[in-house]
């Protein structure tokens, strides 16, 4: 069993996905909104799975002080993964430890080989919203032969890597990710695997790529993320041609 890691933080506007709201018609609000449907949709894919689900979560002292809340970030995000999953018997909170997303990941996956002697522990973002129980299982399976197993999305990102010995995570999410986490695989002499790409949604353009793709699997009744899925449908967000270059609209 892998131990997956989505390392999240309380949807609160203006914490969460800014570059979104720099390059996308959504507002602060509405960027929260969608991190909180992204990561119910995450959770829900990994407690389908064959892994363990741990909510890695940035806890209050670590955030800004505009960003603290009454209820705290544990609390909130209990609340919301609970809606999505149901029982949180058979899920894990603890919050994060490290200044950059390199240390935390890190810290997480060290930990969890190390000290729990766990067989795999993995990373997951929670904005890759198209995430499902195959692609957890797939890389578990992976994880059983190579012992470094990533999941490439656009821009040398990535939404998903696996481990079964640690790394030196010290900058190992510096871009491009799926680049320097392979150069770090190698030089500590570990095999390494791919899973396929799928986007992850942090700018406008990401959105711009994931809402004709749900579209699309909607119309051809296929599965799809429901809690992101209901508010690209709800907001009547789509991608149309605009003077010759294709933009992120809404009705």
């Amino acid at each position: 069993m892998t131990t997956v890691a989505v390392l999240a933080e309380p949807p609160r506007p203006g914490l969460v996905l800014s570059s979104l709201v720099e390059t996308s018609p959504l507002s602060e609000t509405e960027a929260a909104e969608l991190y909180e449907a992204m990561l119910k949709d995450a959770a829900l894919a990994v407690s389908r799975s064959g892994g363990e689900l741990l909510v890695n979560y940035r806890a209050d002292d670590d955030l800004p002080d505009e960003y603290v809340e009454d209820l705290s970030a544990e609390d909130e995000l209990r609340e919301i993964v609970a809606d999505a999953v149901g029982d949180l018997d058979d899920v894990r909170f603890e919050p994060q430890v490290g200044s950059t997303f390199s240390a935390r990941a890190g810290n997480t996956v060290t930990h969890l080989l190390r000290e729990e002697e766990v067989s795999s522990a993995a990373v997951v973002t929670p904005t890759v919203p198209q995430l499902g129980r195959p692609h957890i299982d797939t890389a578990a399976m992976k994880l059983r032969s190579s012992q470094v197993v990533v999941g490439p999305s656009t821009e040398g990102r990535v939404f998903y890597a696996g481990f079964t010995e640690p790394i030196d995570f010290t900058d190992a999410y510096e871009t491009p990710e799926i680049q320097t986490l392979a150069e770090r695989a190698d030089d500590a002499d570990l095999s390494f695997e791919y899973l396929q790409m799928l986007p992850v949604v942090e700018t406008g353009a990401d959105l711009a790529t994931l809402v004709p793709i749900l579209r699309s699997r909607v119309e051809v009744e296929r599965l799809v993320p429901k809690h992101t899925t209901t508010l690209v449908f709800e907001w009547g967000l789509s991608v149309e041609e605009v003077d010759g270059v294709l933009e992120l609209v809404r009705d």
